[in-house]
């Protein structure tokens, strides 16, 4: 009865998101024609209304927990770990107040309507193509240098390995050396919880908590300490996730 339950309220969760991205899809038209800079910030608003209201009627409530409390003024690499499709509604209230763009997955843009959306908002990433992953790190750069925050899940797709973190990707923290911008680890505590990475029917109710670690500095960094800044924000994360007791950490016995 209670996976039946499960299954029903994740139909009325899809219904209530489909709903809310008609009920907003002539803002999204309107953000279009703005152009990519303050289009693209439009944009993020109105998505972030949309993550309010789905978290709302869907009985999800949301907090941050402050370890650092980041300059809105200011450009930071968020980075987060990556465990459930909720992770997207999850980036869009962390940063509030800043004006940000994701490196998002190509696979994701290929959905109808919702798809086309993701690809005006986003900075798309094909990780099996080369060329693809040089001008992803251009655009994301570019906005960099335009005032905008950037947010990169460094594990690249979801983590199924039951420890606290799958291994990094280089780019993040390419970027971050490149550019000398800080480091902002955030993690998603309860997003798994809240709907599982292996189905969409499989959303329920109850708290998602991100917290926003200490930002990382990389002004003295140089590329051939890559690999030591990718495992110092690594460990970072890893300690800070077992030790706010992340549900989906398995310790091998």
């Amino acid at each position: 009865m209670k996976q039946f339950g499960t299954f029903l309220f994740s139909i009325y969760g899809l219904a209530i998101f489909f709903v809310l991205m008609f009920a907003l899809l002539p803002f999204f038209i309107y953000s279009f024609f703005r152009g990519r800079i303050h289009g693209g910030n439009f944009l993020y608003r109105v998505c972030r209304f949309w993550a309010d209201a789905f978290y709302f009627l869907t009985g999800i409530s949301h907090s941050n927990i402050y370890e650092f409390n980041p300059d809105q003024n200011s450009q930071y690499i968020f980075l987060s770990n990556h465990i459930s499709f909720l992770d997207i509604p999850e980036i869009m209230l962390v940063t509030k107040g800043f004006d940000v763009r994701v490196l998002a997955k190509a696979e994701m843009g290929k959905l109808p309507i919702f798809g086309f959306i993701y690809r005006q908002g986003t900075v798309m990433v094909d990780r099996a193509n080369a060329h693809a992953r040089r001008k992803s790190v251009y655009e994301l750069k570019n906005f960099l240098q335009r005032g905008i925050s950037i947010f990169i899940c460094p594990e690249g797709t979801f983590n199924k390995t039951h420890q606290p973190l799958k291994d990094f990707y280089d780019g993040a923290f390419r970027i971050a050396i490149e550019t000398g911008r800080p480091l902002l680890p955030v993690l998603f505590l309860d997003t798994y919880d809240r709907l599982s990475y292996s189905s969409v029917f499989s959303l329920t109710p109850g708290r998602s908590r991100a917290v926003i670690l200490e930002p990382i500095e990389t002004a003295t960094y140089t590329l051939k300490d890559l690999p030591v800044l990718k495992q110092k924000v690594y460990a970072v994360m890893d300690e800070k996730l077992r030790a706010y007791s992340a549900s989906w950490i398995k310790t091998l016995s």
